[in-house]
């Protein structure tokens, strides 16, 4: 199982081999060793990939300073892979569960309940902070585990009450832990991991991506019973992970706010279409006690 594990986070290194290409050459070689000894042209076939990144993946796979790397980043992070005993079991049911995952801090985090995102718009009201004191600290005062993704505005709010009352908080980044974005986060990160836990599914020295926003939102919702929106405007990215929470049958809670600034709209809509309206922190704590019994994996 060792040598799988050391195979699979260098075969997600390699450039242009996918989380789909991967669960190919696990259905016909559960050792992923085999990948190690095909020629340029059985790579194009086997993993149907355009010749030119079958080259750099070709590269990758018996690139000595990429291996010594991956090495060195073994001394340095916590990472796990989704063939490990301690892999997130809340993670393996959703859909294209993350494959590997680095880490920094207390990985114990993730097998604490309740765990709850908080997430919303990057550009808050001035109703925002107000919101999230009187909804989410009372959660972490009663040891709730609060995931979000480090982005400006509610994100930072939420880890930063966390940490403010020594709770436990937990960040998903868009990029790797050598790129925090956005740059004046860099001390919000540094407390996270210090004091909570930050996830990435992407290796250190990946910078951040626009698509590895919305990428790592499955991440978000997947770690969390439910997902808290404090504020999100009509067309918010917030509600990819929204989305991505629905389709992994998790709840959906929307926090009301005045109806005359932009960023109460996407939490309206959302309650019109079903989600759970939330006044007060004893609302979801009805909700998990209704829920706690069937949140097993």
């Amino acid at each position: 199982m060792q040598h799988i594990r050391k195979r699979l986070i260098h075969i997600m290194r390699c450039h242009g081999i996918t989380r789909k290409n991967i669960h190919r050459l696990f259905h016909y070689d559960p050792t992923l060793k085999a990948i190690y000894t095909m020629s340029l042209e059985q790579l194009h076939q086997n993993l149907s990939i355009p010749r030119h990144k079958t080259a750099k993946a070709y590269n990758d796979l018996h690139n000595t300073t990429l291996i010594s790397q991956i090495k060195e980043d073994e001394k340095n992070y916590h990472i796990l892979t989704i063939v490990d005993e301690d892999y997130p079991t809340v993670l393996k049911p959703i859909k294209d569960p993350p494959l590997v995952l680095y880490g920094m801090g207390n990985l114990s985090l993730l097998t604490k309940n309740p765990t709850i995102s908080v997430i919303g718009t990057r550009k808050p009201s001035h109703e925002a902070i107000p919101k999230i004191k009187h909804i989410v600290q009372p959660l972490v005062m009663e040891n709730w585990v609060i995931v979000s993704g480090m982005a400006r505005g509610i994100d930072s709010f939420a880890h930063q009450l966390a940490l403010k009352h020594k709770g436990m908080t937990i960040a998903v980044l868009g990029g790797g832990f050598h790129h925090i974005y956005p740059k004046e986060n860099k001390p919000l990160f540094r407390n996270i991991a210090n004091d909570g836990l930050v996830l990435s599914e992407y290796p250190p020295n990946t910078p951040p991506q626009r698509f590895y926003f919305p990428e790592r939102n499955r991440i978000i919702s997947g770690l969390s019973f439910g997902t808290l929106v404090i504020e999100a405007t009509a067309k918010s990215g917030t509600l990819i992970t929204v989305d991505q929470a629905l389709d992994q049958g998790r709840e959906v809670y929307a926090v009301p706010g005045t109806p005359i600034i932009p960023q109460t709209k996407g939490c309206h809509q959302m309650i019109q279409d079903g989600a759970k309206l939330i006044h007060h922190a004893e609302d979801l704590k009805e909700d998990w006690d209704n829920l706690r019994e069937y949140w097993s994996f």
